[in-house]
């Protein structure tokens, strides 16, 4: 069921036209951002409303992600891009802005430098100890299914307590 307050079930419902359309078919909407990281920066989204990636069933993430790959082909080609980032967040603590499933397909270029995850995200080194029990907690931690609860405010600290 559609959001009544989300934009981009607005853009598929055709309440708001989205500047610039490079793909559409029954399921998905590809179009071109107005706020830029680069030229052709492209943002590709499902009609049907899921705020996250982890609500969508497997099959369609699947079908999606094919979507996804053949769109930064034509985005890395329209563009004569170097490289091409993909970008997806899930839920508001890893940054994303709109609560409706969408990736960003980047055109990048060698002019800009390489972009570094570093510049992003901090990066540290972790204890093999630590790395162990963070991999034992993933293990077990369904994969499958997402759990339906509301994401709660966790620490980082409380995550690595021992780092």
């Amino acid at each position: 069921m559609a959001d009544q307050e989300c934009i981009f079930c607005a853009m598929v419902a055709g309440k708001i036209q989205p500047a610039a359309k490079v793909y559409e078919d029954g399921e998905y909407l590809a179009f071109l951002d107005i706020n830029p990281r680069n030229p052709g920066h492209t943002i590709v989204i499902t009609k049907k409303h899921y705020e996250v990636v982890l609500d969508m069933p497997e099959k369609e993430a699947g079908k999606l992600f094919e979507l996804v790959k053949r769109l930064s082909v034509s985005v890395k080609n329209g563009t004569q891009a170097d490289g091409i980032s993909i970008l997806q967040n899930n839920y508001r603590a890893s940054g994303q802005a709109v609560p409706h499933i969408h990736f960003h397909v980047i055109p990048r270029f060698n002019s800009e430098g390489p972009p570094a995850l570093e510049t992003i995200l901090s990066v540290k080194r972790m204890p093999e100890d630590v790395l162990k029990k963070i991999a034992e907690s993933i293990k077990s931690g369904g994969g499958s299914e997402p759990k339906h609860e509301k994401p709660k405010e966790t620490k980082k600290k409380d995550l690595f307590e021992d780092f």
